[in-house]
């Protein structure tokens, strides 16, 4: 197994030192699926607190850019680009982010939180009308760029 860099040599957390690294573009995309009823789905345009699908789009992207500030060894990173799509399905909601930037190291962390908080925004808008949907399957589909090289999930989603 690779050694994690997150650890110094006593087995404390550090942030990486990535100053030695070259810039390189990075992109990421990851995945989320919010498990909606079906009586609840049909109610999505008549939202009285407005269109779910949009805010949680806006939540994803403006989460995308706090990603350092939620997780404690996460570095900051300038983004070039953050998106969030929003789809509805038969049995939910399919939340994709795409994060990108040149940088010393990854924008993983950025699609991730994206996706994640689309998706936790769904659940606000919805939860008057049912506090039993699920948020599944957040996991990392995509990335490029670094020292690592490419990453693409074999199978993106059911």
């Amino acid at each position: 197994m690779k050694k994690l860099s997150h650890y110094d040599s006593s087995g404390s957390p550090r942030m990486v030192d990535v100053s030695a690294k070259r810039e390189t573009r990075r992109t990421a995309r990851a995945h989320a699926f919010v498990r909606i009823a079906p009586a609840t789905l049909k109610q999505l345009p008549r939202n009285p607190k407005g269109n779910p699908l949009e805010i949680a789009r806006i939540a994803g992207i403006a989460a995308a850019k706090r990603a350092s500030e939620l997780i404690p060894l996460c570095h900051p990173l300038m983004l070039t680009h953050a998106d969030v799509q929003v789809t509805v399905e038969k049995k939910g909601v399919r939340i994709i982010a795409t994060a990108a930037t040149t940088a010393q190291t990854g924008v993983e962390m950025e699609a991730l939180t994206a996706a994640a908080v689309a998706a936790l925004t769904v659940y606000d808008m919805l939860k008057a009308l049912d506090k039993s949907i699920q948020i599944q399957d957040l996991y990392l589909l995509e990335k490029t760029g670094g020292k690592s090289g490419d990453f693409r999930r074999k199978r993106d989603h059911d």
